[in-house]
């Protein structure tokens, strides 16, 4: 594990060409192209040429969350794929079933539909957990993460502490409240320390997205069906090489710098905890992720166009 500018304590439809084509499906809002999945669409994005990285945001947020990281991708000679998650943004509120699996299945299902993987899965949150659940699942599919704040266990809770924090989803998200409930704690807890200058703006963007008809059904259904045990149970199978960033003041854990030093030996993953910041460090900073996930993606192996996967 690093603190930021530390010491690593271990390892650290496309045309042939690469270039974004306009298959796929409808185009949507804001250039949104779909992905027909049993239940659903999921929406995406899709920007720049070369080697595919895709990126998943977590519960309760938007693909734009990944606004400072996806234009240096693009820059740095990436094809971008950044999705919404079930429910979510501009993806169809259908769904029925959420959470980790479900949401790996998703991009695996993406990685295959764009005909460029292997990829490189960038995730936050459960989006990072779900990224690792795909890198188990289909690691031929994977040829490196970028986990941040990543959620890799359950957290150690009673049935009858379960069940109070699923009593209190039902109440705190419901209509007509629960959009801005989930904003406020948004903007305040989890983004503790230093914001995104565009953070204001996104929170809007986020609360009127869950406005929208069925999205906040989904957002609840998710709080309620979210598991984190079918990830835990496949951590010896990830080999992709990992990069995990953990802000200091995220408040998901307990104690963040164990939380990541964990991450580290358990996936022999490079480890930078990010200094004052919470659960957004790919917005909160920066200045730390972009720079140190460029230099991961470069010293993955390639051929040609396409990433190489590594073999454990």
């Amino acid at each position: 594990m690093e603190r930021h500018r530390g010491v690593d304590s271990s390892r650290s439809g496309v045309d042939g060409s690469g270039t974004a084509r306009s298959g796929g499906g409808e185009s949507g809002a804001a250039g949104a192209r779909y992905l027909s999945r049993p239940g659903g669409r999921i929406a995406y994005t899709l920007d720049g040429s070369g080697p595919l990285v895709v990126l998943v945001p977590g519960m309760g947020d938007l693909r734009s969350t990944w606004r400072e990281l996806t234009g240096p991708l693009v820059a740095a000679g990436y094809l971008v794929a950044a999705t919404d998650l079930r429910g979510h943004g501009d993806s169809d509120p259908t769904f029925t079933v959420h959470g980790d699996v479900a949401t790996g299945q998703d991009v695996l299902a993406l990685v295959e539909h764009l005909n460029r993987g292997p990829a490189v899965l960038v995730g936050n949150s459960m989006g990072a957990s779900a990224a690792a659940w795909a890198a188990a699942e289909r690691p031929e599919l994977v040829a490196g993460l970028v986990l941040v704040a990543p959620f890799l266990r359950e957290p150690a809770l009673g049935r009858a502490a379960r069940a109070s924090a699923h009593l209190l989803y039902r109440v705190l998200f419901a209509r007509p409240w629960g959009a801005a409930v989930w904003g406020s704690y948004y903007r305040s807890a989890l983004n503790k320390g230093a914001a995104a200058p565009w953070l204001g703006e996104h929170v809007a963007e986020i609360r009127a997205s869950l406005r929208r008809p069925g999205r906040l059904r989904s957002f609840r259904q998710l709080t309620l069906q979210l598991t984190h045990e079918p990830v835990a149970a496949r951590l010896a199978q990830i080999h992709a090489p990992a990069i995990a960033f953990v802000g200091d003041l995220d408040p998901d854990f307990k104690d963040p710098a164990a939380e990541l030093d964990w991450i580290s030996r358990t996936l022999a993953a490079r480890g930078v905890l990010v200094p004052g910041v919470a659960h957004y460090p790919q917005h909160q900073a920066p200045d730390v992720v972009v720079p140190a996930t460029l230099e991961h993606l470069a010293g993955l192996p390639r051929t040609g166009e396409t990433w190489a996967v590594s073999r454990a």
